[in-house]
């Protein structure tokens, strides 16, 4: 019996057909063949990955996930095309599960979120925290562990070269993620040892934040430590970052692919990073992105609820 999400995303492929070409620019899709209708694995794929997947998913031979502008997780050409982590793991995911992958391109995290509880995406990979409020919602896969950190221009007057110096100061950092979660923690900190808090300053995506501290409406830019790596790599004359300390309220937060906690796919996402880990191809992917100081031992099925239960 089709997932009553999956029927809601797949209802009316008909009468959408003739709309979809103008949004095809906003739709990556991996290069895994779609699975056959006769029940076969395609080649390549775990046998009993694809035996496991919810009958609806090998129907339609595809996997979609949402996702933001996120560099490096994903880079949004402007062909509508996606590079970066997110597309690895999906294509390496897509290998072993039999099925293609899709990135149909959201405008931020409560999109992406929304999006697959509305049955539009089955999952979403983040850069997201594994919390047990939102495992009442979604099932998650914890692949990588993050800091925060701050971008700053070379070139600012602002004087920030440690953490404490952004108390006082205006940082662009993106809604509903870690880092403005992680900036909250920064500001008490400030107020503890006398200074101002940092001023948030909340946008949709990292992209819009680095605009932010490049035209001088913001002084720093927040956002998880590989990413600010990534950025600092790409211009290192043009940008250098600090990162929160644990005095400072940051924590070691568990990054995750979600996907809706009612369609069945959590545990089967879990057995396909495990199979990931086990072939290398996780240490490939976490070593060519330079991520192998976040990278972790195995995967963890819903941490957040884990961590709350301890």
């Amino acid at each position: 019996m089709r997932h009553p999400r999956r029927a809601h995303r797949t209802a009316g492929r008909g009468l959408a057909a003739a709309v979809l070409a103008p949004l095809l620019a906003l739709t990556a899709c991996g290069g895994q063949p779609a699975a056959e209708p006769s029940g076969e694995p395609p080649a390549g794929a775990v046998p009993a990955l694809y035996a496991a997947l919810p009958s609806e998913v090998r129907e339609d031979g595809v996997l979609r996930f949402a996702g933001d502008s996120h560099p490096p997780y994903r880079t949004i050409g402007s062909d509508g095309s996606v590079t970066g982590i997110d597309k690895d793991f999906q294509d390496a995911l897509g290998r072993v599960l039999g099925v293609r992958t899709e990135t149909v391109v959201v405008d931020g995290l409560p999109a992406a979120l929304q999006g697959m509880l509305a049955g539009r995406y089955d999952a979403f990979n983040g850069p997201v925290k594994a919390t047990a409020e939102r495992e009442q919602q979604f099932d998650t896969v914890t692949w990588m562990t993050t800091r925060s950190s701050y971008i700053v221009p070379t070139s600012s007057a602002a004087a920030i070269t440690v953490p404490e110096d952004l108390c006082g100061k205006r940082v662009a950092v993106t809604t509903g993620s870690i880092t403005e979660e992680q900036l909250r923690k920064l500001s008490e900190y400030c107020t503890t040892i006398g200074r101002p808090a940092a001023e948030s300053l909340a946008l949709s995506e990292t992209n819009d934040t680095l605009l932010a501290v490049e035209s001088g409406r913001a002084d720093a830019a927040g956002m998880t430590q590989a990413a600010a790596i990534d950025v600092k790599t790409e211009a290192p004359d043009r940008f250098t970052y600090v990162t929160q300390t644990e005095e400072q309220g940051a924590t070691t937060d568990n990054l995750a692919l979600f996907v809706p906690e009612d369609g069945g796919l959590g545990p089967v996402v879990l057995d396909a990073f495990r199979e990931l880990f086990a072939d290398g191809t996780y240490a490939q992917i976490m070593q060519k992105w330079d991520l192998t100081d976040v990278a972790v031992t195995e995967p963890i099925l819903n941490a957040g609820t884990a961590e709350g239960a301890g």
